[in-house]
């Protein structure tokens, strides 16, 4: 905690018009770094006392150690998805996204786009269109949804496994998979407001593996007596770091249950 990490970006390369015999012009890319700060931390410790471990016909240690890894990566993911949002381009969220077409409706507070199971499809098309005008690449993108939107994939025309173009429907596997372009993801770690009265409006990000960069690291994994009683201490920390490298490659989907 307290290091920093230079992360190298991708320079975008001009392309010129060709002349037989005119020459060719040569470019000097430069890699513009981001200057990542591994600057939070999180960490766990509990007590396992001798004798709840020998009474216990599980493995205390490993079972509540499994626990704190999983309780870990709930609340990272709630700290990265909470706040990225927030850096996105201005052409990327709000009632008027598209940097050319500036007429797509992703929601605004007071106005969230209320999805079902009629119109999360024209959604999801409209957060690709938006990232189209950006020219992010199409490989390499992705969507996170809260469980109740991705229900309402499931629920949608693409339970129909002729029309998702898999051979088994996403109702009978569960799988999302890719949705124009986007692999969609099913997190709750979104973050929730209440707005216009409804208590599920949430802020849904998507965008390209290019917007953002993340480095996490177990530093400390480790069991000590415990001083004062029979048994051992447990504690872990983590330390990690998130940072928006191009807004461009992120979108802010800001939406309520219909």
């Amino acid at each position: 905690m307290g290091d920093k990490m230079y992360v190298r970006t991708t320079p975008t390369i001009q392309i010129n018009d060709y002349q037989r015999g005119g020459g060719l012009r040569y470019e000097n890319p430069q890699s513009d770094g981001v200057m990542l700060n591994i600057d939070k931390g999180k960490y766990f410790g509990f007590t396992c006392n001798d004798i709840d471990r020998h009474q216990s016909d599980l493995n205390l240690m490993d079972n509540w150690g499994g626990d704190a890894s999983e309780q870990m990566k709930i609340v990272v993911d709630k700290d990265i998805l909470g706040n990225i949002y927030g850096d996105v381009s201005a052409e990327n969220s709000g009632s008027t996204a598209g940097v050319d077409s500036q007429s797509i409706d992703l929601g605004t507070p007071g106005t969230p786009i209320t999805l079902t199971k009629t119109n999360i499809l024209d959604v999801i098309v409209d957060c690709g269109t938006v990232l189209d005008e950006q020219n992010v690449p199409e490989t390499g993108r992705w969507l996170v949804l809260p469980p109740w939107a991705v229900a309402m994939v499931k629920k949608s025309d693409l339970q129909d496994a002729s029309l998702s173009g898999d051979g088994t429907s996403i109702l009978r596997n569960g799988r999302i998979g890719m949705i124009d372009r986007f692999t969609v993801y099913s997190s709750n770690n979104l973050t929730h407001v209440t707005d216009s009265g409804s208590t599920r409006t949430v802020n849904a990000v998507f965008g390209h593996k290019a917007g953002l960069t993340f480095a996490s690291q177990m530093t400390q994994m480790e069991t000590l007596k415990n001083p004062d009683d029979f048994g051992d201490l447990v504690r872990g920390l983590n330390v990690y770091g998130y940072e928006v490298i191009e807004g461009k490659y992120l979108g802010h989907l800001y939406a309520d249950k219909g």
